[in-house]
């Protein structure tokens, strides 16, 4: 939907350009029929699904020309985010979102008086070990994050450097928000009742977090907008 209202926006620009064809669009469409066999017999869904936005893309090219796929293609690119990431590379960024997340939990949750004996991403507390499972990575908040990020940056800022460090900001926040999540778990743990931190807290808390990261996403811009505007000024 984001990238049908992408090309909307940009309708009269796009309907300005002239149809070149070029038959280099034929070769990508055949890459994207190969990838999608490639994923179907080898049961790898990535490909499969990627395959897809492979396709467009090689269309656009053979019928329309390289004038009209730069001038989508950033919509056309958008839509690779759709597509889940492999299982490789899911196990592959999980573990280490999992190790840093239970890191920095154990390292604030003492500030709190919480004793923390950290062994991988169990977090031991007095009361009960707190397990960072894989479910709680935050991978998916990151990528969520992520989207959310760039399709703000694209409706509500014209300057391009602005776009991508909001973009790329939105990474730590989510981290720091899974672990900010984390900390709150130890703390009901502790303090409260270990029955409490799971069951509706555990979900709510996860919707809370993200609700966090997207108000500190906002403050980023914010904060870009003052410093960009006290520098015109002092100019």
């Amino acid at each position: 939907m984001f990238s049908g209202f992408v090309l909307w926006q940009n309708r009269e620009r796009i309907a300005e350009i002239r149809p070149q064809p070029s038959t280099w669009g034929l070769p990508v469409i055949l890459i994207s029929l190969a990838t999608l066999v490639v994923g179907f017999f080898g049961a790898e869904l990535f490909l499969s699904r990627f395959s897809l936005i492979l396709l467009a893309a090689g269309m656009v090219i053979f019928f329309l020309g390289w004038t009209m796929f730069r001038a989508v293609l950033f919509p056309l690119s958008f839509l690779v985010l759709m597509v889940p990431i492999p299982a490789i590379v899911f196990s592959q960024i999980t573990l280490p979102l999992q190790i840093l997340a239970s890191k920095l939990a154990a390292w604030t949750l003492p500030v709190f008086g919480v004793p923390v004996l950290r062994e991988g991403n169990i977090i031991n507390l007095p009361a009960m070990p707190l397990e960072v499972a894989q479910a709680c990575s935050g991978i998916r908040s990151l990528m969520s994050l992520t989207t959310l990020a760039i399709m703000y940056g694209y409706l509500m800022e014209q300057r391009t450097w602005v776009r991508v460090a909001l973009t790329v900001a939105s990474i730590p926040i989510a981290v720091a928000a899974n672990a900010l999540r984390i900390v709150g778990t130890g703390l009901i743990v502790q303090y409260w009742d270990p029955e409490k931190a799971e069951g509706f807290f555990h979900i709510f808390s996860g919707w809370l977090v993200f609700v966090v990261s997207l108000l500190m996403l906002f403050a980023l811009h914010r904060g870009f907008k003052f410093f960009h505007g006290n520098s015109e000024r002092a100019s």
